[in-house]
């Protein structure tokens, strides 16, 4: 009993000084702590650590009224510690409240530990029950194991039908492309009211790591389609101010100004509750929707035409972009938003290169095409160096940046070219486009200092690997080049990439 007080103690002291930090920083000073918790101590007797757990039970109460989850999931970040979220884990599932609130809290903490695992890829590969008939996810193996001590509820043929019902709603989410389309499916509260409908069993380490796989897909594709929306929105207001307009246009009877989207600050929305948030997320996208309907302005880079001679008032002279200017209006966040985009593709080849046969590693399944990767290629994504300080690991993370950059410029090509009928779908995948043309010179650039450092080693084979991976960069920017700079033209099917 006295080594079950201790645990419990222990777990509880845990979440004590994370919620105290938490609450510190909103009040912005100390927070008086009740007489006997400021300082917890193991070597208490039994009746004293009775006495002590029954104190921080009625703490952690009021702390738990104190704290929202919207102030939870801001104060869960990468550089929280997993065993602070474990040590949360086990205190809602002691506690087992069922407000929504609670319940609330415990799905966010869960989702941030399957979101950050403590060896990457963690819960991506799945195990088998001791009968051999039951599949386990490793995240529910997990969660059996953090909750070892916790009895866990019951879990009715009812609620798992309940579960089955998460992956179709993952694919369903995985389809949409737009926010308004995810927003009007109605796909959010539809969830929120399958998690209500488990009840106490919502506590089970089978629930809970299904509800986390299914938050974990739904908010990266959430995420994405929000800020795709945000961010179209305030370049219409960038180019509508540029031309001394104010008005974007009007949502619900309010006339929306270049000043509100000016205040729009897409991150921190994405960090509150999606159930307070929802009306602000419906507005951006009613906004979005309004302005494709009836932009206020033309959003497209500067054209000129094909020809400096003077044509026919009934000619159409095609129109070309003059990429040059195009290329110097782009902004940091353009840049960074791609860097992003590049790290997730690589992240994304390796995890397959790591796992495929040898024979097939170099074929990469992708959206459009397969990506060939070298011999050189495959190794790097392979390596388990890259984050050294070396000359090796500095070759491996230019090849995987290299294969990175191709592998966007093709898919950002053919969904440009997919995109005839739509200007504003057009013009997103222009956008990203000028601004790869410009990361994937900054990586040839790196490419030839790594180059000009294996020189002076001698190493030909290095060299050889990085210049064919480069010349086939070269060969890929001058495909875009030419698409940027031609005339819109027919879809045609996107080639491998080899």
């Amino acid at each position: 009993m006295v080594e079950d007080s201790k645990w419990e103690l222990a777990i509880l002291a845990t979440v004590q000084g994370f919620y105290e930090k938490l609450l510190q920083e909103h009040v912005a000073g100390e927070v008086p702590v009740p007489a006997g918790l400021e300082a917890i101590s193991l070597q208490e007797s039994e009746d004293d650590l009775r006495g002590t757990l029954h104190r921080m039970h009625r703490w952690l109460r009021l702390l738990d009224m104190a704290i929202t989850p919207a102030m939870l999931r801001r104060a869960l970040t990468e550089e929280t510690d997993p065993e602070i979220a474990e040590a949360m884990i086990r205190h809602f599932a002691r506690r087992r409240d069922g407000s929504s609130a609670n319940r609330d809290k415990m799905d966010l903490v869960v989702t941030f530990l399957y979101r950050h695992p403590r060896v990457p890829g963690q819960w991506e590969k799945r195990g088998y029950g001791l009968d051999g008939s039951l599949p386990l996810s490793p995240f529910e193996i997990a969660l059996i194991e953090i909750l070892a001590d916790v009895e866990a509820p019951a879990l009715s043929d009812e609620h798992v039908q309940i579960l089955r019902e998460f992956d179709p709603l993952t694919e369903e989410a995985a389809e949409f492309q737009e926010l308004n389309n995810l927003l009007e499916s109605e796909i959010i509260p539809r969830v929120r009211a399958l998690k209500d409908s488990l009840g106490a069993s919502f506590f089970h380490p089978g629930a809970l790591a299904t509800i986390a796989s299914y938050n974990v897909a739904f908010g990266r594709k959430f995420d994405t389609l929000f800020l795709k929306a945000a961010a179209e929105i305030k370049r219409f207001a960038a180019a509508l101010e540029e031309q001394g307009g104010d008005i974007l246009g009007n949502v619900d009877g309010v006339d929306v100004t270049v000043e509100h989207v000016a205040a729009l600050q897409a991150s921190d929305l994405l960090r509150i509750d999606y159930g307070s948030a929802l009306e602000k997320f419906r507005r951006v996208s009613k906004l979005r929707k309004v302005l494709q309907q009836s932009p206020p302005i033309r959003l497209a880079p500067k054209l000129v035409r094909s020809s400096s001679r003077a044509q026919p008032a009934d000619s159409a002279a095609p129109l070309v972009m003059d990429l040059p200017a195009a290329q110097a209006a782009l902004t940091p966040q353009q840049i960074s938003s791609e860097e992003a985009k590049l790290l997730r593709i690589e992240e994304s080849i390796r995890a397959f290169v790591r796992v495929a046969d040898a024979k097939f590693r170099q074929v990469v399944p992708m959206r459009y095409f397969n990506l060939v990767l070298s011999a050189a290629e495959a190794d790097a994504f392979c390596a388990d160096y890259l984050e050294e300080k070396s000359l090796r690991a500095g070759v491996a993370r230019v090849l995987l940046r290299l294969v990175a950059v191709v592998s966007r410029m093709t898919v950002e090509l053919e969904e440009l070219q997919r995109a005839e009928n739509s200007h504003l779908l057009r013009q997103l995948h222009t956008d990203s486009l000028i601004a790869l043309l410009e990361v994937g010179r900054s990586v040839e650039e790196n490419a030839r200092r790594v180059i000009h450092l294996l020189q002076q080693r001698g190493s030909a084979e290095e060299i050889s690997a990085l210049q064919a991976s480069m010349n086939r960069l070269a060969e890929c920017s001058q495909r875009v080049t030419e698409g940027l700079t031609a005339p819109p033209k027919k879809r045609s099917t996107a080639t491998s990439s080899g």
